[in-house]
Parts: structure tokens; C-alpha cells; sequence
């Protein structure tokens, strides 16, 4: 097989992997950036081209799972402006700060992350008899102030980076809010798909990017999208709560190595 289709299918591969993934609970992106790093791309230019790569593949997650999504149009559109806010200065960061500036403080973020998923259903209960939902509107809680300040911070470091953004916000989402795990990975698809897109924006104008590896993954990832719902939809909550647990121990020994 020739290198050059063998790269490609490579690129392709790890695309419908990362996809996949991120629909379900996220870090995709620790499987396709040590990929093209692997292949020889440079890290921003791996970190860029990756990011839009995988836009697509999470408009695709949204797509389907797209009936968890009814009923929560306000707290998509609350945490969703933190989240755009959030992504817009992460990138900025990445092209104009040192590369190890803000990776420093990912492991402790992901760990704190994977601590609020173990015990959500703990806190969730917690919070539930504290704020007993007596209405629809107060049932779909938007977030308050403390919560959109968090998903902005994950919309930073997604923006620089952006592996295990969607642990940190289904801990995050896990904690403050009493729905299934299935809704609440609804919008984190959402809020991630606001991330990326917006960061992907700013990469455009402002950076060179690998348009060939960018479409090989974004091939793979929309495919994987459609994958990852079907695969996530049906998960029980407790089975995506240990897969959200795995994930995010992989990736922060990743980041940790």
C-alpha cells in the first residue's frame, strides 16, 4: 500500500474513533492529536488542523442525540454563550502563548472532573433535596452564575486544547444538575460543538491549517458522530458513568506522561 493511502487511512480511522468518543462522553482529541503528532505534523498544526477536523463530527453527536435535547433550549443558550466566550479566548491563548503555559493546570481540572462523575449521583440527590424541582422551568435549571463561570473555564481550555473538555463538563453538568446523564450528554455535545466551531473560526483567520488531514478527519468524525449517538443513546447511566471514569483516566495519564 502506498504511504501516502496508508497515512490517509490512518487519519481517516482516528477520525471515526474521535467521533465516536466524543459523542458519548468526549477526549477524542487524545486519540487523533498523538496520532498526527506520530505521523510527523507539527503541534499547533496538529492542535489547528484536528480542531476542525472535528467540528463536523460533533454537529453530527448533536444531530443525534438530538431528543435529549428537548425541553432544555434555555440552558443550551445560558451555558452555550460561556461556552462560545470561553473557547474564543482558549484559542487566542494558543496562538499567542507559550505551548506549556496552561497545560500545567489540565491534570488537576480532569481529575477534579472525574471526581464530580463518580459521585454525581451522591451530589445530584444532594442537590435535588435542596432545590426540590416544583415546576418544568425549575425541573430544566439553567445554571447559575458559579456554573457558567466553570463552563467558560472549560471553554478556555477547550479552545487550547480541548482533550477531555466533554469529562469536565459532564462533571460539571453532573453536579449541578438532577436530569439523566443522557441529557445532560446531549448538551455537552453542544456546548463541545460551540467550542470547536468557534475556535475553529479564529484558526482559519488567524493560523495555517493541514486541510487535507482536517478532511480526513472530519470524514471519519461525522460518521463517528452517528456511531457514538446510537452507541451512547443506549448505554444505561450507570455503564456511561464508568466509560466517562476510563476516558478520563486515560486521558490524564496521557497528560501526565
Amino acid at each position: 500500500m502506498p504511504p501516502d493511502l496508508l497515512r490517509a487511512l490512518v487519519i481517516f480511522a482516528v477520525g471515526l474513533a474521535a467521533g465516536t468518543i466524543n459523542t458519548v462522553v468526549g477526549s477524542g482529541t487524545l486519540i487523533t492529536f498523538p496520532t498526527m503528532l506520530a505521523l510527523g505534523y507539527p503541534p499547533v498544526l496538529a492542535n489547528v488542523s484536528n480542531n476542525i477536523g472535528l467540528v463536523p463530527g460533533t454537529v453530527s453527536g448533536v444531530h443525534g442525540y438530538r431528543a435529549e435535547l428537548a425541553g432544555q433550549r434555555r440552558r443550551v443558550l445560558r451555558l452555550g454563550m460561556a461556552s462560545l466566550c470561553g473557547g474564543l479566548v482558549g484559542a487566542i491563548l494558543l496562538l499567542v502563548l507559550p505551548a506549556g503555559a496552561f497545560q500545567a493546570i489540565v491534570p488537576v481540572l480532569i481529575g477534579i472532573a472525574l471526581v464530580m462523575v463518580i459521585f454525581q449521583p451522591r451530589l445530584a440527590k444532594w442537590v435535588a433535596r435542596r432545590h426540590p424541582p416544583t415546576t418544568q422551568e425549575t425541573a430544566v435549571h439553567a445554571g447559575g452564575p458559579v456554573l457558567c463561570a466553570l463552563v467558560f473555564l472549560s471553554g478556555v481550555y477547550g479552545g487550547y486544547f480541548g482533550a477531555a473538555q466533554g469529562v469536565l463538563l459532564l462533571g460539571l453538568m453532573g453536579v449541578a444538575f438532577t436530569d439523566s446523564m443522557q441529557r445532560i450528554n446531549a448538551v455537552k455535545n453542544v456546548l463541545a460543538g460551540l467550542v470547536n466551531g468557534i475556535a475553529a473560526v479564529v484558526f482559519v483567520i488567524a493560523t495555517h491549517i493541514d486541510w487535507g488531514a482536517a478532511g480526513l478527519i472530519a470524514a471519519g468524525a461525522i460518521l463517528g458522530g452517528q456511531v457514538g449517538a446510537r452507541i451512547g443513546r443506549k448505554l444505561p447511566p450507570w455503564a456511561l458513568r464508568v466509560l466517562i471514569v476510563c476516558v478520563g483516566t486515560a486521558a490524564l495519564v496521557k497528560l501526565l506522561a
